[in-house]
């Protein structure tokens, strides 16, 4: 399976680079994309896709920043490359664009590649229906130089739990006077030192809690889930695919939030 990395002078870009190195789920990084390249990269290193030229690539995987979406994705449709993206923070208008791109190619779509994380959002929603009356709370963490919050995560923990609970309300980063709701689902966010990522669902009553809590301890499991998803993704016709779709096998998956 060969690899375009977009983004592969970042951190988790390198991260997918070393796996490909390992020949983890038999991945070949041909090439990579991006602005910050320098000088002395083993790998061809592109700074733009218009100079990459044509070549067997089977899967594009994206840990860039979610102002590229559009270019990249105008790539991928040219070429009819499955499409991995890992980015997060995407605007409306760059998920109106996602949705269009997975008319033409597969595109696997997801906030956070780790599957102990898709796990969590699970049990979460199992936890949220049997206590229909429990408050709950999302806690997230990441290290101090993550520039979105809440994190892309969160927020899909959040949507997920809205489809147990059509009636709550979003509330990020609580503040001011007044007490909370009870359909509200809050969402706080903790920025500091080298976090890689940690996400805590809390659903409570009166008497107990329930506490659910995922804690990544290195960024190599978001790598080692986006090689997954792209070797998924390659046996998968045009559509939106997600790490429900990985996880059960399934060939269709709507748009998740990012």
């Amino acid at each position: 399976m060969k690899i375009l990395i977009n983004g592969i002078c970042g951190h988790m870009g390198r991260e997918v680079l070393a796996l490909c190195e390992s020949g983890y789920r038999g991945a070949e990084c041909i090439c990579g994309v991006d602005p910050f390249k320098k000088g002395d990269e083993t790998y061809v290193i592109y700074k733009d896709f218009s100079e990459v030229p044509d070549a067997q690539i089977d899967c594009i995987v994206d840990f860039s920043h979610h102002t590229v979406t559009s270019a990249l994705l105008d790539f991928a449709m040219a070429r009819r490359l499955p499409t991995v993206l890992c980015t997060t923070g995407h605007t409306p208008e760059e998920k109106v664009k996602i949705a269009a791109a997975a008319e033409v190619i597969p595109v696997f779509f997801s906030a956070n590649m780790s599957l102990g994380v898709a796990l969590l959002v699970e049990l979460a929603k199992q936890a949220a229906a049997a206590f229909p009356e429990a408050e709950i709370e999302i806690i997230e963490k990441h290290h101090d130089r993550k520039v979105d919050a809440p994190s892309g995560t969160a927020l899909m923990l959040a949507d997920a739990l809205c489809d147990v609970r059509p009636e709550a309300t979003v509330n990020c980063g609580r503040s001011g006077q007044g007490k909370r709701t009870q359909s509200e689902i809050g969402i706080h966010a903790i920025r500091m030192g080298n976090i890689v990522g940690e996400h805590e669902v809390m659903i409570g009553t009166p008497n107990q809690t329930i506490t659910l809590k995922h804690e990544a301890h290195s960024r190599a499991l978001f790598a080692e889930g986006a090689l997954a998803a792209a070797a998924f993704l390659v046996n998968c016709d045009a559509g939106m695919y997600d790490m429900k779709s990985l996880v059960n096998g399934a060939k269709s998956a709507q748009l998740v939030g990012n």
